[in-house]
């Protein structure tokens, strides 16, 4: 499963943050949200950004502590036990989805909420959505509209 997103229909609200901060942490606040909003005010663009669950996984890879794992549904998680906040994982994630949380120093990755993300329940304008890796089109759509519709490469991509 990952959450797709349509970055077209995002409106930039940042209710995503509000809600997973909230629903993970019990707080709002979008410095512990697993999704955040990329502004591009020259642009006018608001672009979701989360973790897309890449296949090849260069956060696992890079990980010296083994603290992030694939599940068996194939969704990647940190365990915040054997994390140690050395932050390769969000160095060599290839669209900055991954940050380091400010009160625990433990990365931070989206585990789609068990199932449920709550990003995409409350999302009001349906700018994210829930489906299959292999079936869902449009996953890295941010990152084509930066690159062809407006001519700019991705601000998230270090390369």
């Amino acid at each position: 499963m990952i959450v797709a997103v349509e970055a077209q229909k995002c409106t930039g609200c940042r209710i995503c943050e509000l809600i997973c901060s909230f629903s993970r942490f019990n707080e709002f606040n979008p410095k512990r949200s697993m999704i955040r909003i990329f502004k591009n005010e020259r642009m006018f663009l608001d672009i979701p950004v989360l973790c897309n669950q890449c296949p090849e996984a260069p956060c696992i890879i890079s990980c010296s502590a083994e603290a992030l794992k694939r599940r068996e549904d194939g969704v990647v998680y940190v365990n915040r036990d054997s994390c140690n906040g050395c932050g390769t994982c969000a160095q060599v994630c290839p669209t900055g989805a991954i940050r380091i949380d400010p009160l625990t120093g433990k990365a931070l990755i989206c585990d789609l909420c068990q199932g449920e993300p709550q990003c995409v329940r409350w999302c009001p304008t349906g700018a994210l959505s829930l489906g299959d890796f292999d079936t869902v089109a449009g996953v890295h759509a941010w990152q084509d509209i930066l690159t062809e519709k407006w001519g700019i490469p991705c601000p998230l991509d270090e390369g």
